[in-house]
């Protein structure tokens, strides 16, 4: 994570030159206006990670000017969230005449959710002991004043857990709480109100739809849960061990069960669905089940491969929420050959950057 000047004042310029230039982009394909999301101005980043700098009896947060590599001292953080600025000078204050926590700490995390819950995941280089367990159990108290606050421990093929490595967050969507564990060291939604403005966009474009939802990249089920009261069934895919065993736990938490999970990547699955290989984690009589009218994608920067890209023309409605608009338009090069967007997004996910998070809808000409 690059370190970010931010000055509020600028937002909404800095936001209208973003929607300007996502406009642009996608005007050859599209001539619906762009809808705009904005992120709170402040305190709006749930993640943050910090390397820890020794000074001699001192020790700070650094970060590093992302075009200089310059080392820049971090004493707070006005992006993230307001638990991270508070646990962020509470933390260090503790650690600093501790030993047995300070000795090669090199790396702090920090997961937080608008629920005012907690993850800090300590990183050293040098193995972890019974000993550290239990001062850090005293630091998990001691933080504790601050939210529900959970200790990770990370060292050389070491993990110790004080208490669990998860946390709850809690989003609202078109008046109803869903539930979502958020695991350390996994993938999750840096920017929760956007994500928020995310998903209830995906639910409004999807309002009127019949039949059956696929989704690739399902993640923890960000999308998943909250989109599963739009359509009859679910089926998700997700290549992540851990993500997957995440979103069954959320359908559970959250009373869905009209969601189907399965470990493969959209790869495999693009693969499975052209006959070009069988999985026994999706037997095609298991999918014969399935009415997929509407597809949602949510892919990594690299955008979809060409044989997601065949399969995903094969629906009718195409949902696709995009974190880099250049493989996004280069995608709608082939996509709009079958399909005309209907309607585009900016959520504006990363304040202050050049980063942009596009959403667009397609159907079938």
């Amino acid at each position: 994570m690059a370190l970010t000047t931010i000055y509020p004042e600028h937002y909404q310029q800095q936001l209208a030159d973003k929607a300007e230039l996502l406009q642009q982009m996608l005007n050859p394909y599209s001539s619906a206006q762009l809808e705009v999301f904005p992120s709170p101005a402040e305190y709006y980043r749930m993640r943050a990670e910090f390397r820890i700098w020794h000074d001699g009896d001192d020790l700070y947060y650094i970060m590093f000017d992302s075009e200089t590599q310059q080392r820049i001292r971090v004493d707070q953080f006005p992006i993230a969230s307001k638990l991270i600025n508070q646990l962020m000078p509470a933390l260090l204050d503790y650690v600093r005449d501790r030993p047995k926590l300070r000795y090669r700490l090199f790396q702090v995390d920090f997961l937080t959710t608008t629920t005012n819950q907690a993850v800090v995941s300590l990183l050293y280089h040098r193995p972890l002991d019974d000993q550290w367990q239990q001062e850090a159990e005293q630091l998990r108290q001691h933080l504790s004043q601050f939210g529900t606050i959970h200790i990770v421990g990370r060292a050389r093929k070491q993990k110790l857990c004080v208490d669990q490595d998860w946390v709850v967050e809690t989003l609202t969507m078109q008046n109803r709480h869903y539930h979502f564990q958020q695991i350390e060291n996994s993938f999750t939604q840096p920017n929760a109100v956007v994500n928020q403005h995310m998903i209830s966009w995906a639910l409004t474009v999807t309002a009127d739809s019949y039949g059956d939802l696929l989704e690739l990249y399902c993640g923890n089920g960000n999308f998943s849960l909250p989109m599963a009261q739009n359509f009859n069934h679910v089926l998700a895919t997700e290549i992540s061990k851990t993500s997957v065993a995440s979103a069954r736990y959320n359908c559970a938490l959250n009373n869905i069960d009209n969601v189907t999970l399965v470990r493969m990547s959209a790869e495999d699955f693009s693969a499975v669905m052209q006959g070009e290989k069988q999985s026994r984690r999706l037997p095609a009589e298991q999918f014969a089940h399935f009415n997929c009218q509407t597809v949602l994608v949510d892919p990594p920067r690299a955008g979809l491969d060409d044989a997601t890209l065949e399969l995903v023309s094969r629906y009718p409605t195409i949902v696709y929420i995009s974190c880099n608009p250049k493989t996004l338009v280069k995608n709608l090069t082939r996509l709009t050959q079958t399909h005309q967007v209907v309607r585009t997004a900016l959520f504006d996910q990363f304040p202050y950057t050049s980063h942009m998070e596009a959403g667009v809808l397609l159907q079938r000409r």
